[in-house]
């Protein structure tokens, strides 16, 4: 069983997947052209990450895969405020017809001038909208400079799905 992670072209997956494998940062520039996997192994658990690319033409198998997978961590770019909309439709649709998955919205890009907060970031994206039922985490994130160590944050959102994996299993 594997963690999926999506959300548009931009918003920083594969950053953060190798943030999130290394303790370190390292930005990544080039969107992913397809598939991204990564496994992460805890004291507790071994966390195998899929990351599929958020353009246009790669959404279309995002659906494929969620019936497979223990949990949805769904990035977004907290300063992109004019695709917000878009992130927000395709979270909506991605897990209208799943209840019980345990959704992550990372905020990304937080450290970013004009960056929404977390508030704004949970009624841009109608996060109450989602229901009761469902585990879902909201957490800000920021990927830092080149080869330093990640944020206190980052740590979280890692801590945080461990934790839901070791849960679901």
């Amino acid at each position: 069983k594997q963690i999926l992670v999506l959300g548009l072209d931009g918003a920083g997956k594969t950053s953060i997947l190798y943030s999130l494998a290394t303790n370190h940062v390292k930005r990544s520039m080039a969107p992913t052209e397809g598939f991204n996997a990564i496994c992460i192994n805890t004291e507790e658990s071994q966390m195998e990450f899929l990351e599929i690319g958020g353009s246009e033409s790669l959404r279309s198998y995002w659906k494929m895969y969620l019936p497979k997978v223990l949990l949805l961590v769904y990035v977004v770019d907290s300063a992109d405020h004019a695709r917000l909309p878009v992130a927000k439709q395709l979270l909506h649709q991605l897990i209208q017809n799943n209840s019980t998955l345990p959704v992550v919205v990372l905020a990304n890009k937080q450290d970013l001038e004009g960056a929404y907060c977390i508030t704004d970031i949970h009624d841009a994206l109608a996060l109450s909208d989602i229901g009761d039922k469902r585990k879902m985490f909201l957490i800000g994130t920021h990927v830092a400079e080149d080869g330093s160590e990640i944020s206190s944050s980052m740590k979280d959102a890692k801590e945080l799905i461990g934790q839901l994996v070791l849960e679901t299993q």
